[in-house]
């Protein structure tokens, strides 16, 4: 067959953004649905905590040792941030009948086909989760906007919300995530990351990362005082890399394999019945999940990019973990975001780094906050920033005290009015 005649089929099969399948996204809008998949911890305890914060290098005792975190303000473990929230980490669905028999509005995809990347996020906490609590959650389509797109010509922004609440039905944290979906052909004809340089490491240049690891550690007991801290202060750097496949084994390991269900052997067969879409043939002919992007290069190069990459989210949990070394054991992260900018390529090394830009109290109907607000970059050897991450960290004040917690989105006090309120944010925004 011709080139010309090739690309045309091409053209004809591969799968495209359209205005109806635009339409139909949006007619989901604030509909609550179910998560595809249940959650890979049902009533997380301490070995939960501490294999999640393993799985992205986190050795804070706060999270696992219950001598060590009796001594803080919080009387015992509570998760590390980044389990609040997330795919399917945790949270059990709470439906009503009436909203489980409207999840048939919500079955396949609009856009099917069409690739679809983590791009950004913004998170809150609200509340710790303590060991051995089940926890609840509700999930919504919050916006659907049509991009031009530099990458593959035209693109769409989802953002979905995800709030969870534990068992006592205390708003624990939000999580809203930005989806950009993506025409696969376009991307490769645009050859947008083609001239990419493959990461090489001497014995030197791994020898100072080993020497930002060593020097890492997290603050622990010792309070932050909000009255110390400095506008213009900067975080100690923290490295994360070169980036191996075997990290992204001990992600899953932790975090579990995402809302698509990714599964082994006999339960791999019983998800492509569930999703037969997300299972492409390989070279052999074999059947298997289009999320082998992350780890296999062949793959990966289809969908436009040079090799493998990571999980956006990995970096934004890095981000996290930056912010909970510096902040010591009795402050609280209340907000972050995160954009994702940038692939990060195995072989890759990342190095976050951040600043103090402010300082405020912050009011709201549980009380005053002395809060700091903080900019970070996740930034590549190639010096390009990956992801920049903005937070705000509140501290314990020698003048008003123990850190407060903060008020849920939109002064919200149940699971349901937390979704309600993200639903309302996203519609003003």
């Amino acid at each position: 067959m011709p080139d010309s005649a090739a690309g045309a089929a091409a053209e004809k099969t591969e799968p495209r953004i359209t205005d109806e399948g635009i339409a139909r996204l949006r007619q989901r809008i604030g509909i609550p649905q179910a998560n595809p998949v249940r959650p890979h911890y049902l009533r997380p305890g301490t070995d939960a905590f501490r294999t999640v914060a393993w799985s992205y290098g986190d050795d804070n005792p706060l999270w696992a040792d219950p001598e060590h975190a009796a001594a803080s303000r919080w009387g015992g473990p509570i998760a590390p941030p980044p389990m609040v929230g997330g795919d399917s980490v945790i949270g059990e669905d709470v439906l009503t009948e009436a909203e489980l028999a409207r999840q048939g509005e919500l079955k396949g995809d609009p856009l099917r086909g069409v690739h679809a990347f983590y791009s950004a996020s913004q998170r809150e906490w609200w509340a710790p989760l303590r060991a051995d609590t089940a926890v609840t959650r509700r999930n919504a389509l919050v916006a659907v906007l049509d991009k031009p797109s530099e990458f593959s010509g035209r693109a769409v922004h989802e953002w979905n919300a995800n709030v969870f609440a534990d068992a006592a039905g205390t708003p624990l944290g939000g999580q809203y995530r930005l989806m950009i979906r993506t025409e696969r052909s376009e991307a490769r004809k645009r050859g947008r990351n083609d001239a990419v340089e493959m990461a090489t490491w001497t014995d030197e240049q791994l020898a100072e990362v080993d020497a930002v690891y060593a020097a890492e550690g997290p603050r622990g007991p010792e309070p932050r005082w909000f009255e110390d801290v400095e506008v213009g202060e900067q975080l100690r750097p923290m490295v994360k890399g070169p980036l191996t496949v075997t990290d992204m084994i001990c992600w899953h390991v932790g975090m579990g394999m995402g809302m698509y269900g990714v599964a082994p052997l006999r339960l791999a067969h019983k998800n492509r019945q569930r999703v037969p879409r997300f299972y492409h043939r390989d070279s052999q002919g074999v059947p298997d999940a289009m999320q082998r992007v992350h780890w296999d290069p062949e793959y990966a190069r289809k969908a436009g990019n040079p090799t493998t990459y990571d999980y956006g989210r990995m970096r934004e949990v890095w981000a996290i973990h930056a912010l909970t070394d510096w902040m010591g054991d009795d402050a609280w992260l209340w907000r972050l975001r995160v954009e994702f900018r940038k692939f990060n390529y195995v072989g890759d090394t990342q190095w976050i780094t951040g600043t103090v830009v402010g300082k405020h109290l912050a009011e709201d109907a549980h009380g005053t906050h002395p809060a700091v607000d903080l900019e970070l970059a996740v930034t590549s050897q190639r010096g390009e920033v990956t992801a920049p991450v903005t937070a705000t960290v509140l501290l314990p004040s020698r003048e008003h005290g123990p850190v407060v917690l903060p008020t849920p989105m939109g002064g919200a006090s149940t699971l349901d009015g937390t979704l309600e309120a993200a639903v309302a944010h996203f519609a003003r925004s």
